[in-house]
């Protein structure tokens, strides 16, 4: 009996470790997005709020995605693209918002004071659903066909806990990195001291990549979703410009044509985007109503503590 449950174990591991690694591009892009939610809050709280929105990331996971997925797939899988249309085109959306940040564009929250903890959590496990929304599915569909419900939930559960440990733990690492400087630089180790001083000082053009990365990630994967999945309810126009895109350079290697893909669907993400911010911006100014983007994040173009 034991033997026969570690092989369920393991077929388990094994499978969730196939599947999850498709999914793996998203998950360096959904760590590089949430660092800057965490940007300008008191060091003291980077942690717990990195907690928090590990907490959020698991509930999005294991109450919302998990369980839909498995219920759409099973009885209208035909829903499924659009759902994934509407999280693209949101990820557009706060990709092409922050790009308009960078060249002084603001939108009612130029003096931000005090970081709002409650919104800035809210914010960030709001992006987390669409980023963890295409993880889950990507993973879903790479599993082996025949699997009975119980074993894909249990592989989908470890795939869940993985990608949110792996994610998380990197976002953690990279908020208190500074922190781990400033005592490097008090050590009497001369040598020590010297590169935790160079490290503290590394770290604001590092957040500052990050920042861009994330923004820039929002704008590939949210790109990327609403193209392909577009060409799944019959708008092939974005897909067939990937599609030679790939072909073009193929002879390049995967890394060019790589680099085409994404480059690409990043300008259409941003595209997408900027229409979108127009039709909100139009919306709330046709209504008198000041339009307020943000949910607490810090802008992609303001420098770490």
């Amino acid at each position: 009996m034991s033997v026969g449950l570690l092989a369920v174990v393991d077929d388990i591991l094994s499978a969730a470790m196939k599947a999850s690694a498709k999914a793996a591009g998203v998950v360096i892009d959904d760590a590089a997005v949430t660092p800057q939610y965490v940007q300008g809050i008191s060091p003291a709280r980077e942690l717990p709020v990195v907690g928090k929105i590990a907490l959020g990331s698991l509930a999005n996971k294991f109450l919302i995605i998990i369980p839909v997925a498995l219920l759409l797939t099973a009885f209208a899988p035909w829903v499924l693209p659009y759902l994934l249309i509407l999280g693209g085109a949101y990820l557009c959306f706060e990709g092409a918002e922050k790009v308009l940040e960078w060249f002084g564009v603001q939108h009612g929250h130029e003096d931000e004071g005090a970081r709002d903890e409650r919104k800035l959590v809210f914010g960030a496990v709001r992006t987390d659903l669409i980023l963890s929304t295409e993880i889950m599915l990507i993973s879903l569909a790479s599993l082996d066909k025949g699997l009975d419900i119980w074993m894909t939930l249990a592989i989908l559960a470890v795939i869940a806990l993985v990608m949110t440990g792996v994610v998380y733990g990197a976002v953690a690492l990279l908020v208190k990195i500074d922190d781990i400087g400033l005592k490097m630089a008090e050590s009497s180790d001369k040598r020590v001291s010297r590169n935790g001083t160079r490290l503290v000082n590394a770290m604001p053009a590092v957040f500052r990549f990050i920042s861009i990365l994330g923004t820039v990630a929002m704008l590939w994967v949210g790109g990327h979703l609403v193209l392909v999945n577009l060409a799944e309810v019959g708008v092939h126009f974005g897909a067939d410009i990937l599609h030679g895109i790939e072909e073009l350079l193929h002879a390049a290697g995967p890394v060019i044509v790589w680099i085409g893909d994404t480059l690409f669907s990043a300008i259409a993400g941003l595209a997408v985007g900027l229409v979108i911010v127009g039709i909100v911006l139009g919306i709330g100014r046709m209504l008198g109503k000041k339009v307020e983007f943000h949910e607490g994040e810090e802008s992609p173009s303001a420098a770490r503590h």
